[in-house]
């Protein structure tokens, strides 16, 4: 029978009468369930430190890791839509070119930057925690709910009052024009306006209320068990595209309403 890990620890559950948190942990020592990518789909994208520690020490760090993103980003044919970056782990929004663009990236970043971080500082292991997290993320109101998820981390972890008080995020870039030469623009991000400054009025008007705490656990869900992050209509087309359950069980869930 092909179920992932989650429906697995449910049927483990209902057969053996064990609690549920007893039985959840199994899913930590099953196989890994295939990452979702489709060509050309918006992935949002969590690599997080090992044990939760920095990644990043000086400014020069994080200029280090633009630098590499930027480059692999560009050799594996990914474009980067938002971006920031966090103390001990980073948040990316990247459409790919193919199936294997995403793991091309991470996989060369990863490796270049923790080549640095050791050299620099004299250290020597993993730096990262496992391989990262990741969601396909349907167009329309989802995508633009991801990018203000993720340069909105800084504020939600009480680093900043306000975005573009962060210097590691794309949001200068998306919200004011400032120039990056990682962002390419989605569609969906050049339909807000006519021109430049009519589409970053548009995005800065997208911040003026936080998330609602239901888009916000949706988001986190599909991240952290590599699902959909969109309608149910979208998570049963990447089903039909990728062969394989997307979204747990038969649930979907919709956005918060605006």
């Amino acid at each position: 029978m092909n179920v992932d890990s989650f429906e697995a620890c449910r049927l483990i559950a209902a057969l053996t009468r064990l609690p549920w948190k007893a039985i959840h942990k199994i899913e930590h020592v099953m196989p890994r369930r295939p990452r979702l990518v489709a060509a050309d789909v918006p992935l949002h994208i969590i690599q997080r430190g090992n044990n939760r520690n920095k990644c990043f020490f000086t400014d020069s760090d994080y200029l280090v890791y633009l630098d590499l993103l930027r480059n692999s980003a560009m050799s594996a044919k990914c474009q980067i839509h938002a971006y920031v970056l966090m103390s001990n782990h980073v948040h990316i929004l990247a459409s790919p070119a193919d199936q294997y663009a995403p793991g091309s990236m991470m996989k060369a970043l990863g490796e270049r930057y923790v080549q640095y971080v050791n050299q620099r500082y004299q250290r020597s292991g993993t730096l990262w925690e496992g391989r990262f997290k990741s969601c396909l993320v349907q167009e329309e109101k989802y995508l633009l709910v991801c990018h203000r998820y993720i340069e909105l981390n800084p504020v939600r972890a009480g680093m900043v009052t306000n975005p573009i008080l962060y210097r590691w995020s794309s949001h200068r870039c998306n919200a004011y024009g400032n120039p990056d030469r990682m962002i390419t623009p989605h569609p969906i991000f050049a339909g807000l306006g006519k021109d430049e400054f009519a589409r970053a009025l548009a995005y800065r008007n997208l911040f003026c209320e936080a998330l609602p705490e239901r888009d916000l656990a949706h988001l986190r869900d599909a991240t952290n068990y590599n699902y959909t992050f969109g309608s149910g209509e979208f998570a049963e087309t990447m089903g039909k595209v990728l062969g394989r359950q997307v979204t747990r069980l038969s649930a979907t869930r919709r956005l918060a309403p605006a």
